[in-house]
C-alpha cells in the first residue's frame, strides 16, 4: 500500500511538472506577446509587465510577478486554513514560476490574435487540465477565492473566482484595449473546454434507461450478448399508476448501437433514454487512482 501511494505521488508530481510547463509555454508564447489577459495571476503578471515596461526595458518578468503575488496569499492561507490546504498547490505555483523563468517569450502567433487565442487556449487548457487532474492548482486567484469565501460564505468559490478573473480581464481591457480583450475571451472559452476534456477524459460513456414490459428478457439479452451489467430501478407510471422496472446500463458508444438493435428486437415498443456520462469509475471502465 505504501509503495502504491509513493508511486502515485511520483506520478502526480510529474503531471504537475509537465502541466505547469505546458501552461507556461502557452502564456509565454501566445498570451503575453500579444497582450491577451485571460484572468488569474498570470493575467495580472502580463498587465504588470506591460505597464512597467514604460519605466524600464522589458518590464517586470512574469515569473517574478507570479511569485510576488502568491507569497502573501500563501502566508495568509497557511494561517487561516493550515498547511494541508496549501498541499499540492505549492508545487504548482513554484513550478509555474520556474517554467515562466526558463521558457523565453516568443511570439508563436506572429501577431495573429485568433491564432494566439485558439492555440494559447488549447495549450493553457492542456496544462491546467494536467495539473487539476491530480488534484492540484497553480495558486493565484483560485486560492484567493477560497480565502475570500471564508468571509463571504453565501457565495461559492466559483462565483467569487469568476468575479476576480472578470476584474482582471477588465484591467486588461483598460491596458491593452478592446480587440485583445475580445480575443482573450475566446481564449478563456477554449482554455476552459480543453481543460474539462483533459480532466474528464475523451472516452465518454453513455447511460441508457430502458422501460419495457419485457424487461427480464431485455436484461438477459444485454448481459449475455453485450456482457454488460444492469441495475433495475423501481418506478411507477404517473398516468397509469402501474409499477415499472427501469433498466439502467452504462456502456460505450459502439455498444449503444448494438443495445438499441437488441432492445428493438425484443420489444419494439420499449422506451429508451440515452444520456452522456462524462466519467465512470469501476469494473469494466476506469480504475480509481489514489492521489497523495
Amino acid at each position: 500500500m505504501t509503495r502504491i501511494r509513493k508511486h502515485g505521488q511520483i506520478y502526480n508530481f510529474i503531471m504537475i511538472v509537465i502541466g505547469t510547463g505546458i501552461l507556461a509555454f502557452g502564456i509565454q508564447c501566445f498570451y503575453d506577446p500579444i497582450g491577451l489577459v485571460t484572468g488569474g495571476f498570470s493575467g495580472l503578471a502580463i498587465i504588470v509587465k506591460n505597464v512597467s515596461s514604460y519605466f524600464w526595458e522589458g518590464g517586470i518578468p512574469l515569473w517574478f510577478t507570479n511569485i510576488a503575488l502568491n507569497i502573501p496569499v500563501f502566508i495568509l492561507a497557511y494561517f487561516l486554513k493550515g498547511k494541508k490546504f496549501i498541499g499540492k498547490t505549492f508545487y504548482g505555483t513554484v513550478l509555474l514560476s520556474v517554467w515562466l523563468y526558463i521558457i523565453p517569450a516568443i511570439d508563436m502567433a506572429e501577431g495573429d490574435f485568433m491564432i494566439a487565442a485558439i492555440f494559447g487556449g488549447v495549450t493553457a487548457g492542456v496544462g491546467i487540465g494536467f495539473v487539476i487532474k491530480v488534484g492540484a492548482t497553480t495558486g493565484g486567484t483560485d486560492m484567493v477565492s477560497a480565502l475570500v469565501q471564508l468571509k463571504l460564505r453565501h457565495y461559492s468559490i466559483v462565483q467569487i473566482l469568476q468575479v476576480i478573473d472578470a476584474a482582471v480581464v477588465v484591467m486588461g481591457l483598460m491596458v491593452f484595449g478592446m480587440r485583445p480583450t475580445l480575443y482573450a475571451i475566446i481564449g478563456i472559452v477554449v482554455q476552459t473546454k480543453v481543460a474539462d476534456l483533459i480532466v474528464e477524459g475523451f472516452n465518454y460513456s453513455k447511460a441508457t434507461y430502458i422501460i419495457s414490459d419485457k424487461h427480464e428478457i431485455v436484461a438477459e439479452r444485454i448481459m449475455k450478448d453485450l456482457d454488460r451489467g444492469l441495475t433495475g430501478l423501481e418506478a411507477r407510471g404517473m398516468y397509469t399508476g402501474t409499477g415499472k422496472r427501469v433498466l439502467m446500463c452504462i456502456l460505450n458508444q459502439k455498444e449503444l448501437v448494438k443495445l438499441k438493435y437488441l432492445v428493438n428486437e425484443v420489444d419494439p415498443e420499449a422506451f429508451i433514454i440515452v444520456s452522456d456520462v462524462r466519467e465512470v469509475l469501476g469494473e469494466g471502465f476506469q480504475e480509481y487512482k489514489e492521489e497523495f
